[in-house]
């Protein structure tokens, strides 16, 4: 069974403003990263982007079981039903998430803090064009 490993991160350079998304998904022998500018957006339709386009990737590569990581609590809260969605901006969003996350056989979701998730925090960044700074 294909195992992958996935962190994910989306940033704006307002809230909302030119926005980007990256993500790091990991194999047992191979890395594939994601950064992609996806136009003016909020920070958290950036982050579930970036969940989106990685869930996607990984299962184009045929991954079984996933484990995800986020540094957004708000979106894990989501994902995981803990917190509802009010935003209707992100109601779409969450469901398509939802949707893909069901199509795997194993899938678990943790917040991580963002010191742990630095690199899809770089390829999100990169790809909104936010100059990087060592406090976010």
């Amino acid at each position: 069974m294909k195992e992958g490993i996935l962190y994910c991160d989306g940033a704006s350079s307002g809230n909302p403003g030119a926005s980007g998304v990256g993500a790091v998904l990991l194999l047992e022998d191979k890395t594939y990263e994601i950064s992609e500018h996806i136009g003016t957006a909020t920070n958290n339709i950036a982050e579930y982007t970036a969940l989106i386009r990685g869930l996607s990737r990984a299962k184009a590569l045929k991954i079984e079981r996933l484990k995800i990581f986020l540094d957004s609590e708000l979106l894990v809260k989501q994902i995981e039903g803990s917190y509802k969605v009010k935003s209707e901006n992100l109601k779409g969003l969450h469901q398509e998430a939802l949707s893909r996350l069901k199509s795997f056989k194993a899938y678990t979701i943790s917040h991580i803090p963002r010191e742990q998730n630095k690199k899809a925090d770089a390829l999100a960044k990169k790809a909104a064009a936010i100059p990087s700074c060592s406090g976010h």
